[in-house]
């Protein structure tokens, strides 16, 4: 049976470990500012990945990337491995590590195509109201029609412009296409480009597959860096919602196992829920619940339990809650609340605990064998194993930059999609328009023409047909041709002349 040692009890040295077939109940690291919550994070993620184990986590603050090499065992540290009798030679170890980033500077790019991440999550993105959002969904079921493909911002703004074009069409049946909604949408979008949006949506797109590595019988970490994706915590908390919901959608059940196929780490977890709406809370929620039994442990980090859902925090069965302030009575209130979310221990004041917890201590309750939360401990965390210290700016971009995965996400693919089918439209009207008034002038040049032929036959001609029955065309004859040729009253004077003279020699000769 797997197991993590992560702590020991501060009254009687008695070692606290993490059940590997409990890991996937998900768990809560919470804890002020420069309390420890890092460490603990440190020390979950070298657990798990010595077990085989893959690892996510976000590194917000850039100082997770000396997990890759062992520690040296000095300062605090080196005090505490002396203190809990560890000896150097066998636990200092680094983990095998891959760097990935939005922004493809410090890490292997992280891209994801505009349909993958869908409406709901765009909307939340770009915080829509509900009027907007409804004009996105619009979006998409009309490229989801036409089989165009959304890759990038370039493909759903020509999409918003065509659904504009075409508003009458859509109305009927979707409902009013408001201009001002379009305008909206795309004001936002220019604000997500801005913000690294153009370089996030796009292709290749992310294999979750690549996240789900190990190396050498030991699960790989994937350190996200967060430290300029925090800038754009909309963003942030975006990608992170769009990970945990492909993960439940591409994972296969797995049931009861001895130890996760998975865990993630979220670092300032409360931005996943700040100002999200009720349908994204309630999907989330689901996908927590249910994503266990894919085999997949979440664990939350922030400062306080409460930045968390109710409906979220429930689910999470292993807990360490490092030091809260308490200066203030909203402070002490939430104290109070903290201490309440843990299984009471008779000889501990948990929420006083809270107040004077040390660095690198905390109040810890794991589920036992029968998923049931264990009675809080005040305890010590382990040591980490890695170095604490973040790699030189030059190590970690040798390390990410002659990565095997680093050469197929490297450059970005422009494939045929929704913007390209829609110039291709534009193309194809405009040459359908362009033959169309071709074929109009041609077809006037053409009238033009058969009316100059027509107009070549003589005077006498026409007259003598007429009066001979020998005319060419039903309407060619003496009053179709004097009146077409001739037309002036000159030219009727001139007919009169000549007729007098026909019509003399004829009288002539029948005398």
């Amino acid at each position: 049976m797997a197991e993590f040692h992560i702590a020991k009890t501060v009254a009687e040295g008695r070692d606290l470990f993490l059940l590997g077939q409990m890991a996937n109940r998900h768990g809560l690291i919470a804890g002020a500012t420069g309390t420890g919550k890092t460490v603990t994070l440190r020390k979950m993620a070298e657990g798990f990945s010595a077990q085989g184990i893959p690892v996510f986590m976000s590194d917000v603050k850039g100082d997770l990337s000396g997990i890759a090499n062992p520690g040296d065992g000095q300062g605090k540290v080196g005090e505490r491995m002396a203190q809990f009798g560890l000896d150097a030679e066998g636990y200092l170890k680094g983990c095998p590590v891959r760097f990935w980033d939005v922004y493809g500077e410090t890490g292997i790019p992280v891209r994801v195509t505009i349909s993958e991440m869908g409406p709901l999550l765009l909307s939340r993105l770009m915080g829509l109201n509900d009027t907007q959002e409804g004009l996105l969904n619009l979006v998409f079921k009309a490229a989801d029609d036409k089989g165009w493909h959304l890759i990038d911002l370039k493909d759903l703004r020509g999409m918003l412009q065509y659904v504009a074009e075409h508003a009458k069409e859509y109305r009927t049946q979707y409902g009013n296409v408001s201009a001002a909604s379009v305008g909206a949408i795309q004001r936002q979008l220019l604000q997500l480009e801005s913000e690294g949006g153009d370089v996030f949506f796009g292709e290749p797109e992310l294999n979750l597959q690549d996240w789900l590595q190990t190396e050498g019988g030991q699960g790989v970490i994937n350190i996200l860096n967060a430290e300029k994706l925090m800038r754009s915590p909309r963003l942030y908390s975006a990608f992170l919602l769009w990970f945990l919901a492909e993960l439940f959608e591409a994972l296969p059940e797995a049931g009861d196992l001895d130890k996760p196929k998975f865990v993630m780490f979220f670092d300032e977890a409360h931005l996943l829920f700040d100002n999200a709406a009720d349908t994204l809370l309630k999907q989330v929620e689901q996908v927590v619940r249910l994503i266990r039994s894919k085999g997949v442990g979440v664990y939350f980090v922030t400062q306080n339990p409460l930045d968390l859902p109710d409906t979220v925090l429930g689910q999470l069965g292993n807990r360490v809650q490092h030091a809260l302030r308490a200066f203030t009575p909203r402070d002490q209130k939430a104290v109070r609340a903290a201490a309440e979310t843990f299984r009471s221990n008779p000889n501990l004041d948990v929420a006083q605990a809270i107040t004077e917890l040390g660095v690198g201590e905390a109040l810890v309750s794991f589920l036992d064998e029968k998923g049931m939360p264990g009675i809080v401990e005040r305890a010590f965390i382990l040591p980490p194993q890695s170095q604490l210290a973040p790699l030189s700016a030059a190590e970690r971009d040798s390390r990410f930059q002659n990565d095997i995965l680093y050469r197929h996400y490297k450059d970005a693919v422009d494939n045929f999609s929704a913007y390209e089918a829609l110039q291709q439209l534009e193309q194809e009207q405009a040459a359908a328009a362009q033959a169309e008034a071709e074929a109009k002038a041609q077809n006037a040049a053409t009238a033009s023409a058969q009316k100059a032929e027509s107009n070549k036959g003589g005077v006498l001609d026409g007259f003598l047909g007429g009066l001979f029955g020998s005319r060419k065309r039903a309407n060619q004859g003496l009053g179709y041709d004097l009146a077409d040729s001739l037309g002036s009253q000159v030219n009727k004077q001139i007919t009169r002349s000549i007729t007098r003279s026909i019509m003399g020699v004829i009288r002539n000769a029948i005398k």
